[in-house]
């Protein structure tokens, strides 16, 4: 899922934001004072006016409420306790265009994996589709419509291989923290904020609870499933983006624990394309891509236990 990029500059913008709430609504309903030149002085009025009193807000501090950190971890043992995972995310990019309004775009990732070695993410999307496959022992990046594949040995566990291809290729997905190993840690690692907002009967076809979250890279808004405490949305903010341009993932079709064919992480079209260095095409990975969290501390597990993602 989207992280590691949230916010010092987080808490002086929340600071601001209850500030402004605060001035905008007043106090008691209180007018502002009239300009003194307009004002006509009372008959009555004493010889020397008493200062105005200064409004002080409150301070803003930043909290991490129980039951939202609660939320977090339900959410994430629920996924860390399924030996085989499917959905669907869907993802909006917000980027800057020269008019001033940012121009979105859309990615989908169709995603199976069975922990702790075997992945599929096939992504259509409104740039080149991709696909890519991990079996245990290799990972392929498959590009369909130009008939090219990059292969390349691969370690033993998915939160490694994420980590592999983040290193070798720039390979980075946005849901990557809800399929490593320890989903907890990676959505929960450094946080300085949370809270819950309340929740909504309309996002993912169900009831959710709404959570705000934030560490010193990203602010994020999740909606968790209120029965079955699956994540069904996800907005981040990253404190690096100087526009502050948002990031929205959807993620629909879950399917934990259900039966997936050893043959749906190979791909025999990928297999037959030509074949290209495994490497980045432009060098870097996007600004707020980072590598699965402590995917290095991953340790080859047993066919039924659980792996880590970013």
């Amino acid at each position: 899922m989207m992280k590691r990029n949230p916010m010092r500059p987080w808490r002086g913008r929340t600071v601001t934001l209850a500030v402004g709430l605060a001035l905008a609504c007043g106090v008691g309903g209180q007018s502002p004072a009239p300009d003194a030149k307009s004002a006509k002085p009372s008959a009555k009025a004493p010889a020397a006016a008493k200062p105005a009193m200064k409004y002080t807000p409150p301070e803003f501090k930043l909290v991490l409420e129980p039951r939202a950190m609660d939320l977090l971890k339900a959410t994430s043992a629920k996924l860390a306790a399924a030996k085989s995972l499917s959905f669907t995310a869907t993802v909006s990019y917000e980027y800057p265009s020269k008019l001033g309004p940012s121009i979105v775009y859309t990615s989908r990732y169709d995603v199976a994996m069975v922990r702790p070695d075997k992945l599929r993410v096939i992504m259509p999307g409104d740039g080149p589709a991709s696909e890519f496959y991990y079996d245990g022992k290799a990972m392929l990046a498959y590009a369909p419509a130009e008939n090219l594949v990059a292969v390349a040995d691969a370690p033993p566990t998915i939160d490694a291989t994420l980590r592999a291809a983040f290193d070798k290729a720039a390979i980075y997905y946005p849901f990557t923290d809800l399929i490593v190993s320890d989903p907890v840690a990676a959505l929960t690692d450094g946080a300085m904020l949370a809270f819950t907002i309340g929740q909504s009967d309309l996002v993912g076809g169900t009831k959710t609870d709404m959570v705000a979250w934030a560490n010193d890279d990203v602010f994020l808004q999740i909606w968790i499933g209120a029965d079955d405490k699956l994540p069904r949305r996800i907005r981040a903010v990253y404190r690096t983006d100087p526009y502050g341009l948002g990031h929205q993932m959807d993620l629909s079709n879950w399917q934990l624990d259900g039966p997936l064919a050893p043959d749906a992480f190979v791909s025999q079209k990928a297999q037959s394309a030509k074949r290209i260095a495994f490497a980045s095409p432009g060098g870097t990975a996007p600004a707020t891509a980072k590598p699965p969290a402590k995917a290095t501390q991953a340790k080859p597990a047993p066919s039924e236990s659980t792996t880590k993602s970013q």
